[in-house]
């Protein structure tokens, strides 16, 4: 610890490290203690490392080293994120650790679906989520040497296989009754597969690729900042937009603002005008982008409470579920895949 973060804070000399908090999902995941016998440092630290019970599921849906890579790889996100102090990959025994800054110490204030955001934050996050899309547009992602191990999205196996029949059961009428009258095959393949296709059909970017608000936390002021970069991508803006947005607000907060926030993200793109989407474009990618997230918490939910729990997953898909039929996403995905 003394060498990771001496780098940063010259002169600290680390004396103890004590897990302060154990926090495993998919990755193990610790908050640390550290204290010094010379010099200073943080107090505290966050660690994250390979779980390898999760390994093989990881490596499907987000790949193992993806979040390690970002951030030795040189290159400098435009957006509030936690600094990341070391990231170490080891393939032989595939595994990886990160030890990185504990924002709730700057006053940090992670968020689930459970405390949405405001509008006012959500402003925010899209105003971030432009910088960076921005920086890493067409030709500046695809022709960054630091970043052509950057993978496309591309639809991962196994989402059809999920016991719709339970997320079916949980939502109950909480719903529209056209979502529950999806089957597998229709809402993992005609719709979210079909989307996922979309996505390399126009400028990529790089993308946070998991930009939900459970990735994501809000600063004193309102600045929001986002985590967890594990599923980092190339592809079309349009999934970080409306993941972010769908899933951050409630449905009624959504649907008074969204159009308006939508305008904060195009006015923040910092590109030459040729190069930014239209108005009309930004619309047409958000209504489609509802397919991704209605997918994946429908199919988190049918997992019981094995990857999040029960009130998060639902309060996630009732707003997904609310934008697929407000936004008529079955007919921009006609309209986007024409």
């Amino acid at each position: 610890m003394t060498s990771v973060l001496a780098q940063h804070f010259p002169g600290a000399v680390v004396s103890d490290v004590r897990v302060a908090l154990r926090d495993d999902g998919t990755n193990r995941r610790a908050r640390l203690a550290v204290t010094y016998s010379a010099g200073a440092g943080p107090a505290t630290v966050f660690a994250k490392a390979v779980d390898p019970a999760h390994a093989d599921l990881v490596a499907l849906t987000s790949g193992l080293y993806h979040e390690p890579r970002l951030f030795s790889c040189g290159v400098t996100l435009p957006l509030d994120h936690p600094t990341v102090y070391a990231a170490v990959i080891d393939e032989e025994r595939r595994d990886f650790l990160m030890v990185m800054e504990d924002v709730v110490a700057r006053g940090a204030d992670p968020r689930d679906s459970t405390r949405p955001m405001t509008v006012t934050q959500a402003t925010s996050g899209v105003r971030g989520l432009a910088r960076l899309h921005s920086r890493f547009w067409g030709q500046r992602l695809t022709g960054h040497p630091a970043l052509g191990w950057v993978e496309p999205f591309v639809a991962f196996a196994g989402l059809e296989y999920a016991p719709l029949h339970i997320a079916h059961e949980r939502l109950g009428d909480t719903v529209p009754a056209e979502i529950i009258a999806l089957s597998g095959s229709d809402l993992f393949v005609d719709v979210w597969a079909r989307y996922i296709g979309s996505l390399l059909t126009s400028a990529p970017t790089l993308l946070h690729g998991d930009p939900h608000i459970g990735n994501t936390y809000v600063l004193p002021g309102d600045d929001v900042g986002f985590l967890d970069w594990q599923m980092v991508r190339r592809g079309s803006f349009g999934l970080d937009l409306g993941y972010f947005l769908q899933g951050a607000l409630t449905v009624e907060a959504r649907r008074d603002a969204e159009r308006e926030l939508l305008g904060e993200y195009r006015d923040a793109l910092e590109l030459p005008a040729e190069e930014v989407p239209s108005a009309d474009d930004i619309w047409l990618a958000y209504r489609a982008s509802v397919a991704h997230g209605l997918a994946i918490w429908m199919a988190t939910l049918s997992g019981g409470d094995a990857w999040q729990r029960a009130d998060i997953c639902l309060a996630f898909a009732q707003r997904y579920a609310a934008a697929f039929v407000d936004l008529e996403t079955s007919d921009a995905l006609n309209t986007l895949c024409d």
